[in-house]
């Protein structure tokens, strides 16, 4: 399985005066790779994607790739809900060599199970890159049900899904519905164990951007069905898992990883560094 156990949704870095911080992202990255993470996930909704110019996005993605040199698996975020630049950006992101794309439903227009289907449908056939579906109703207004999962897993090049739905009902139904080789990937840090518990196969993170070797530890513990290892490490780094989430996210992130000093880029995380309104 290519995408399995912890993976980063990576913050990206800006300067104060709004402009992406190159040397902070490969700073970030290369951090990444020697705490032990399985995999990084530049450019995903993490990393304030959708306020990303297209050269910025790609630039982001050609520097992760760069810095990882093939030690981990890159998953790119290509996703929205036009499915023609989507398709489009996957492509380029394709031939900067990524090992696949992590793409959220469309947002805003609330397309019908059908027209997931098939938008997802249209990608896979156009990309033929592995696709880590992305479901965050939270986030997109759409929910992305659990017979629509089972339907894309038999579409070549879509090979498992970030589900985000906090609702552990639903990713029991998933887990049980799609093939055994399809990554179901929890999108929400504190409910990871439950899922895997559960047969899932890890965890697209926010807080391994502050903790990637010790939440990797999670993660692999809870794989490997050390449950009480696991359970120890949920209690301890539960509060940091959700005060992540005490406003929008990366808000709460960035300050967190200001404060921490980490590679000496305070100027790059600090809170008034977002590019989103008011991210700061």
């Amino acid at each position: 399985m290519l995408f399995q156990g912890c993976g980063t949704a990576m913050v990206t870095p800006f300067r104060t005066d709004g402009s992406l911080d190159e040397h902070a992202l490969r700073s970030l990255v290369k951090r990444q790779i020697a705490q032990g993470i399985d995999f990084l996930v530049p450019c995903g909704t993490s990393g304030e994607s959708p306020t990303l110019t297209r050269k910025e996005h790609l630039r982001v993605v050609e520097i992760t790739l760069e810095e990882s040199k093939g030690r981990v698996p890159v998953l790119a975020g290509a996703g929205g809900y036009n499915t023609a630049e989507v398709i489009e950006l996957a492509n380029e992101i394709k031939a900067m060599g990524a090992e696949g794309i992590l793409s959220v439903t469309p947002y805003y227009n609330k397309p019908t199970q059908e027209g997931l289907y098939q938008h997802y449908k249209a990608i896979a056939s156009a990309v033929q890159l592995p696709i880590i579906v992305y479901s965050v109703q939270g986030r997109t207004g759409v929910n992305m049900e659990p017979a629509t999962l089972k339907r894309l897993s038999e579409i070549d090049y879509i090979i498992g899904v970030k589900e985000a739905s906090g609702n552990i009902g639903q990713m029991a139904q998933v887990v049980h519905q799609v093939p055994s080789g399809f990554a179901v990937l929890c999108g929400d840090d504190s409910i990871a164990v439950p899922l895997i518990a559960l047969g899932g196969h890890g965890v697209v993170s926010v807080v391994s951007n502050e903790i990637p070797r010790e939440f990797t530890n999670l993660t692999q513990r809870a794989l490997a069905n050390d449950f009480a290892g696991a359970r120890e490490l949920q209690r301890k780094y539960l509060p940091l898992m959700e005060v992540n989430f005490v406003e929008s996210n990366p808000i709460p992130v960035k300050a967190a990883m200001a404060l921490m000093g980490l590679e000496k880029v305070v100027e790059a995380l600090g809170l008034l560094a977002g590019r989103s309104v008011h991210a700061g």
